[in-house]
């Protein structure tokens, strides 16, 4: 799914969702489809879920393939190799590769002199996709119970380390993350995913939990407050994934 067009606000305990573009249809659409490729007419009849109308959604198509954003060929319409990427860190966060946890931390050093400021944002993305917290400028660090492959970016702007905080990692943990913050956000989709009934409203929903969770840090469970809801967002969401793949062949005649 994609992450254009949600909102969440947990100030108040409530839940806002802001509508999805016709973009965010269409890259929530195929984000969320295996494999990421549908007909045209698929793509309308899902937009005409949220009253947007079919110009609109073929408009936003053909300005996606001038971006790059897709490919078409004989009315079909897939995703081009960013947004695969895209969708491989979505499917992880849903199901994330976690090994034994010893207690040591990795400990990621900014080590290059010189950075344009293009580099230090690609490095920022990339240190989000592998689930480090920045400690200061420079300096970043998760426990080390995720296999994940470091990009390039990674590796060559950085001095990678292990080791471990001298006091509680528990409190350093909740230092790095906002963890209640989280954890807050996470129930209120979990509860709006039960209560949505439309399935343009369960689509929306699915999409700020899913965005939601590729921001989960995914820590050892003794890092964690008691009561995570982690897991049972993703049973949430899979359950509505589930839903949808059924749905959708039935729907749109997308197959």
């Amino acid at each position: 799914m994609d992450d254009t067009g949600t909102d969440t606000d947990t100030d108040t305990g409530t839940l806002t969702l802001r509508p999805l573009t016709a973009r965010s249809i269409v890259l929530s659409t195929l984000l969320g489809h295996h494999p990421p490729q549908l007909p045209a007419r698929a793509l309308v009849r899902v937009g005409a879920l949220f009253g947007t109308a079919e110009g609109t959604i073929r408009v936003a198509l053909t300005r996606m393939v001038a971006a790059g954003d897709l490919e078409q060929s004989d009315g079909t319409y897939r995703l081009t190799d960013r947004l695969l990427a895209r969708q491989a860190r979505q499917d992880e966060s849903r199901a994330p590769r976690t090994r034994r946890w010893d207690g040591g931390w990795e400990i990621a050093i900014v080590t290059s002199d010189r950075r344009e400021a293009a580099e230090r944002a690609a490095l920022r993305q990339a240190m989000a996709a592998l689930r480090l917290a920045e400690l200061r400028e420079g300096t970043w660090m998760r426990p080390a119970n995720l296999v994940h492959p470091r990009p390039d970016v990674a590796a060559e702007q950085c001095g990678w380390f292990t080791g471990a905080p001298e006091g509680d990692p528990a409190e350093l943990a909740a230092r790095l993350w906002d963890l209640d913050g989280w954890a807050r956000q996470a129930r209120l989709l979990g509860a709006a995913l039960d209560d949505a009934e439309e399935p343009a409203e369960r689509f929306t929903v699915a999409a700020a939990a899913l965005r939601h969770l590729l921001a989960d840090p995914v820590l050892p469970a003794r890092l964690l407050p008691e009561d995570w809801p982690g897991a049972e967002l993703r049973r949430r969401y899979d359950g509505f994934e589930r839903d949808f793949r059924a749905w959708l062949p039935r729907y749109a005649g997308g197959g």
